[in-house]
């Protein structure tokens, strides 16, 4: 059956189709009047994806023309720029879609940040010379879907520098004062866009089947990228034409999902009148300064989120997760962006739901707190992660274990660590159990092996039992010993603040500076640009399933002019982080319960956040003229302009973050 998206707009005319239908292309009604959901409406998603992508490829296409004949008026590039607003606002209306199914491709070569980085990737000129995936653009759609190479494309063991490239560049560029000196590159960049956007839609015209479950999924993840993505200005860092993007991101959320909406008895009504609310809310208030995120995410995007989760319960649509039996990052069945079952901590760690119980966890804070476990019997996991201190120590950088010794860095809180991909200021261990295996082979902290500890424990008849119970196995190994330490990791995850408790509705008040100063964190401040929402670290959204580290040019001690000589994450001992670029780069930890945990940064020289927002204001180390002690920053440089009274907002909104888990026994 053939028909146009616009009959799908029409309810009246859609229930009259949907009945006479029977079990054609819209499925079929149960005895129970229950809607049984499979692939119904794959028609109407490949017409509105088609029709989307054919749009936005026009775009690219005459955004190529447009920087071809760019020159030095102002009028020509307010020109160039508009266009360049028209495709990002066309990218917007399908971006959830594009990158559900091809996330790295998308992130990479259509809207990555405009910072170089390192990537197993080919480098965006083979595209041209017909290299990509080992053949031609030709060869290459009529082989496999591009999804289905990313696993073994992406996981080259040679690692290249890649230049930024994109629609974040691109809008960096045109909107800075050497738009027209910047030609060259622009005009690269847009042909480079036309190619590999190209391979996208290309592959895409291969895909026959969109699921319902994909197309919700997406949609809710699409919600999560506006959030945190889109209304902070981390996509346009040079128009800041984040709010009217926003609603191009609205538009197509909410069209790709007429069919869905249109079937429900129970959330048709509300869902539109969601849309329409939240669109209108968009267009009278767009100005990205003054624009108010929290009554946004509060008032639309988390009442929408919740929505098309009940939307797919209403019409049984299972998720990837159930479909598949994954444990993914996102949990799909969560009701609330900020709430605390978000994301799924058992994704980040070897151990596994089944396996984890209340038993394990008291087994793991036991040995959390036991000093005996180290090589000298003076320190535990608790000598630097001290649950007063918010599980971190108050030291500018912690004790060792041996007397007079100190660590080269400052020790960050353990709530919430879990919710990580690499961990350690440097990023050097890649799961918990790894980060515990350094700690306690290093000669300065625990100074001893797991399989000593193993061994410890085995001549323990106390832990001996306790093990026992929870295995059913005579000798304790080193997978259990890790799997309880990190049982009492993941416990400590929190998001019950009160300003987590405001956004759900939990509670009705939140002083007006906590508003204000989140406000600004998620706007003017930049802060939300490298520390995303809801977790407030650099794990990076929608997926959160990768850590970003920053060069920001950390001083010795605040106003010293000079640089902290620390390497950084180039020195982790990783080839694949053996680069310039990660030269002085530090995971971007979060700053849920900040306020309890001074000092700050790696090297714990900032001793208030008053110290840590002036750092910032002024633009880092190239801020203060420092360019060329860290040449690779990739913190702005520019100042932010915040006023005393702003950054004691600010300061007042991450106080409101404060939660520290009340369980612990010791």
């Amino acid at each position: 059956m053939n028909f146009s998206l616009k009959m799908l707009r029409k309810p009246l005319y859609f229930v009259v189709l949907l009945a006479g239908v029977g079990f054609g292309l819209f499925g079929f009604i149960n005895q129970d009047n229950s809607t049984y959901i499979s692939n119904d409406y794959n028609d109407y998603y490949k017409i509105f994806i088609d029709s989307e992508l054919k749009k936005l490829e026009q775009q690219i296409d005459i955004l190529n023309t447009m920087a071809i004949g760019l020159d030095s008026s102002k009028k020509s590039i307010k020109k160039v720029q508009d266009q360049c607003l028209n495709t990002r606002k066309a990218f917007k209306r399908i971006e959830g879609v594009l990158t559900y199914y091809y996330p790295e491709h998308i992130n990479v070569y259509i809207n990555g940040a405009p910072l170089d980085h390192v990537s197993s990737l080919s480098t965006s000129q083979d595209f041209e010379k017909g290299n990509y995936y080992l053949g031609s653009i030709e060869n290459y759609k009529n082989s496999v879907p591009l999804d289905m190479l990313e696993a073994g494309h992406y996981s080259g063991e040679t690692y290249n520098i890649l230049a930024p490239t994109g629609l974040q560049r691109i809008d960096e560029l045109l909107f800075s004062e050497e738009a027209f000196r910047s030609k060259d590159e622009l005009l690269k960049l847009t042909t480079q866009l036309k190619v590999t956007f190209k391979i996208v839609h290309q592959s895409m015209a291969l895909r026959k089947y969109y699921f319902n479950f994909e197309i919700i999924e997406s949609s809710r993840l699409d919600l999560v990228r506006v959030l945190s993505r889109g209304i902070t200005g981390f996509d346009t860092p040079g128009s800041l034409n984040a709010i009217e993007e926003a609603s191009a991101s609205l538009y197509g959320i909410e069209e790709i999902l007429q069919p869905l909406i249109n079937v429900s008895e129970k959330y048709r009504l509300s869902l539109r009148k969601l849309f329409k609310d939240g669109q209108r809310f968009l267009k009278r208030h767009h100005n990205f300064e003054t624009f108010d995120r929290l009554v946004f995410i509060k008032s639309y995007l988390n009442p929408l989120y919740k929505e098309l989760l009940l939307l797919q319960q209403e019409l049984e649509i299972p998720t990837s997760a159930e479909k598949f039996n994954e444990t993914p990052s996102w949990n799909a069945l969560s009701e609330n962006i900020f709430s605390d079952d978000f994301l799924n901590p058992y994704y980040y760690s070897l151990l596994k739901k089944d396996e984890d119980s209340p038993e394990l966890r008291q087994l793991g804070e036991k040995l959390f707190f036991d000093k005996t476990l180290s090589n000298n019997n003076t320190i535990s996991c608790a000598t630097c992660h001290d649950p007063k201190l918010a599980y971190s120590d108050g030291e500018r950088t912690s004790k060792a274990g041996i007397v007079g010794k100190r660590l080269d860095r400052n020790s960050p809180t353990l709530i919430n660590s879990v919710f990580s991909d690499r961990y350690f200021y440097d990023l050097r261990a890649f799961d918990l159990e790894d980060q515990a295996e350094h700690v306690i082979d290093n000669h300065l902290e625990f100074n001893t092996s797991i399989i000593a500890i193993v061994k410890k424990l085995n001549a323990d008849k106390i832990y001996q039992n306790k093990f026992k119970e929870i295995y059913n196995s005579d000798s304790i190994n080193r997978y259990q010993f890790s799997s309880a330490l990190a049982s009492y990791v993941i416990s400590l995850s929190s998001f019950n603040s009160d300003f987590d408790k405001y956004l759900r509705g939990e509670s009705f008040n939140l002083n007006a500076n906590v508003k204000r100063g989140f406000n600004l964190f998620m706007g003017k401040a930049n802060c939300a640009t490298c520390h995303f929402a809801p977790t407030f670290s650099g794990l990076i959204p929608p997926l959160f399933q990768e850590n970003e580290s920053e060069v920001l040019g950390v001083l010795q001690s605040p106003g010293s002019y000079v640089v902290d000589t620390d390497s950084g994450r180039i020195k982790n001992g990783l080839s694949k982080d053996h680069h310039q670029i990660f030269n002085k780069s530090f995971k971007t930890t979060t700053v849920r319960n900040v306020a309890l945990t001074a000092p700050y940064f790696h090297n714990g020289a900032y001793t208030t956040l008053e110290d840590v927002l002036d750092f910032y204001n002024l633009g880092g180390a190239q801020g203060i003229g420092l360019a060329y002690e860290v040449p690779n920053q990739t913190l702005a440089p520019d100042p932010l302009g915040l006023t005393e009274d702003e950054m004691e907002d600010i300061i007042a909104f991450m106080k409101s973050l404060n939660d520290v888990p009340k369980y612990f026994s010791n």
